[in-house]
């Protein structure tokens, strides 16, 4: 299996999102309780890892990253993700040259 940063994303008591990086699913697994393993997810990079209760992941992130998240967090994120609106970019046409 590759080598993986392990990063889990919830929200603390004061609202703040709290971002915890793991070196390996061992150290994962100190905190958090396994109930599975993903054997379905379209990205292979991220199959074999771990279910852990109450998160929602594994979710790829960026190359050698993945990400774990608390069902809220999860779900403010999508919300925004959704309700952003993509910026707008103008073609510009050229304007025909005068002839002579």
């Amino acid at each position: 299996m590759k080598k993986h940063t392990i990063r889990v994303v919830t929200r603390g008591a004061d609202g703040e999102i709290r971002i915890r990086d793991y070196d390996s699913p061992e150290d994962l697994l100190k905190r958090h309780t396994q109930v599975g393993v993903d054997d379905c997810c379209t990205d292979l990079s991220v199959r074999g890892l771990p279910v852990l209760k109450g998160l929602i992941g594994p979710i790829p992130e960026a190359p050698g990253i993945v990400r774990y998240e608390s069902p809220e967090v999860f779900e403010t994120l999508t919300r925004e993700w959704s309700t952003a609106k993509p910026a707008r970019r103008r073609t510009r046409t050229q304007r025909p040259e005068a002839a002579p």
